[in-house]
């Protein structure tokens, strides 16, 4: 078995304490002190686990500037970006972002979907990752059972621990193709109790699997029908591989149910990666207190993003990025072809997103888990994938992601390397 010692750490398995924050005790006086108390600890919300994928693009960046020839295929991040142009200078807008931003949402949304969606319902955020929190603190109190599926996106998990939210989390497998069903979510609140929400996303962080029409619509009425409000995250909507039809870009909940919540973000489809911006389709009960938040939290989003954001709509910028994803197609085939050279375990199948999560198979036996594997390739080869920790804490030190997002050549160059790699 081979050990390779590493820049970047496993994320640790941390479960906190359950009790409300508000029930913490003071921290405790300093013996023979008098009325001064001892330094306090860092907050016990902040006890999650790092984004292992960011502490790889840190060092991929580390090795670059070092002198290393680093193929990455780490950050779900499209090289293929837009050009930023000429932007004025701007100042605070509304906390849910400028009305023609809102309104060119609302639009996107009937000609995408076919759905009429009321721009008062938009909420333009920082980043997909300002929705979730924002959503978050909205929708659920400290102490509700949200569930979520693994593997999946770690930051659900890791911010709704965060606000004190218990998380129950769904293992799933080929058998659903890694996505929730009403019979899982019966098993849940029998072993956990009432959920107070689900998570779910098509195409889906890691796996890249999505939902069919018929199959979200039975997870958005289980949801109505038991009170759980129904969050769809569809930032990688439009990066698809299934074949084309009326839903060939993914089915947006809003169109099944107008109480769903829906984010999404200009970063995926449109490569708007480090502009930070993002939005979320709000029922109506929870715009008010969604903007009280924000107005706090965030005080507005990016004035100049939201300018440059304008731009996404138009039918040269939607011609432009369907380029793009065909570009992410090309990738997509050539990992799928060397499927056999590369000597792996089981595969998620990947319809969407541009991710390919996949068992190691007989290189466990080498390197142990996934971590130690993702270590020695980056040291040995200068190539940067993820393990699969970050996705699944409990299965998933079997497991990497590989992002296609770097384009064609990268992951020609990519695999070419993993291979002699592994010998």
């Amino acid at each position: 078995m081979v050990k390779v010692p590493g820049p970047f750490k496993t994320p640790p398995s941390i479960t906190l304490d359950p009790k409300p924050l508000a029930d913490v005790p003071d921290a405790p006086l300093a013996p023979g002190s008098g009325d001064a108390r001892a330094p306090r600890s860092a907050s016990r919300r902040s006890e999650i686990p790092v984004f292992e994928v960011m502490q790889i693009t840190d060092e991929v960046a580390r090795r670059r500037h070092a002198g290393h020839d680093v193929v990455s295929l780490c950050a779900g991040e499209p090289s293929a970006r837009p050009a930023p142009g000429t932007l004025q200078p701007a100042g605070y807008t509304g906390p849910l972002g400028t009305t023609p931003l809102r309104e060119a949402i609302a639009g996107h949304y009937r000609d995408w979907y076919g759905v009429e969606v009321d721009p008062g319902r938009v909420a333009v955020t920082t980043g997909s990752s300002g929705a979730f929190q924002l959503v978050f603190l909205t929708a659920f109190d400290p102490g509700d059972r949200v569930a979520l599926v693994s593997p999946g996106y770690p930051a659900y998990r890791n911010i709704l621990t965060a606000l004190g939210v218990h998380v129950v989390e769904i293992a799933t497998g080929p058998e659903t193709r890694y996505q929730p069903t009403p019979q899982l979510l019966d098993e849940a609140v029998r072993e956990h109790g009432d959920l107070a929400g689900l998570i779910v996303a098509s195409p889906a962080n890691p796996t890249g699997t999505m939902l069919a029409r018929s199959e979200l619509q039975s997870l958005v009425e289980w949801c109505s029908a038991k009170g759980a409000r129904f969050i769809s995250d569809e930032i990688y909507h439009g990066i698809t591989f299934i074949d084309a039809g009326p839903d060939s870009r993914g089915v947006s909940a809003v169109e099944l149910d107008s109480d769903a919540i829906v984010i999404n973000s200009f970063s995926k489809y449109w490569g708007m990666t480090g502009w930070r911006l993002g939005w979320a389709l709000l029922p109506e009960d929870l715009v008010a207190p969604f903007e009280a938040l924000a107005s706090n939290f965030a005080l507005s989003p990016p004035a100049p993003a939201q300018e440059l954001a304008m731009r996404a709509f138009s039918p040269e910028t939607y011609a432009e990025r369907d380029s793009v994803v065909q570009g992410f197609a090309k990738a997509r085939a050539l990992i799928l072809d060397a499927e056999q050279s590369l000597n792996w375990g089981a595969a998620a199948p990947s319809d969407g997103a541009f991710y390919y999560y996949s068992e190691l198979g007989p290189q466990l036996e080498r390197f142990g888990d996934s971590s130690s594997y993702a270590r020695a390739l980056l040291e040995g080869a200068d190539v940067a994938v993820v393990p699969g920790g970050d996705f699944d804490p409990v299965a998933g030190h079997r497991a990497v992601r590989l992002s296609y997002a770097a384009g064609e050549a990268a992951v020609a160059e990519a695999l070419d390397r993993i291979i002699r790699f592994q010998g």
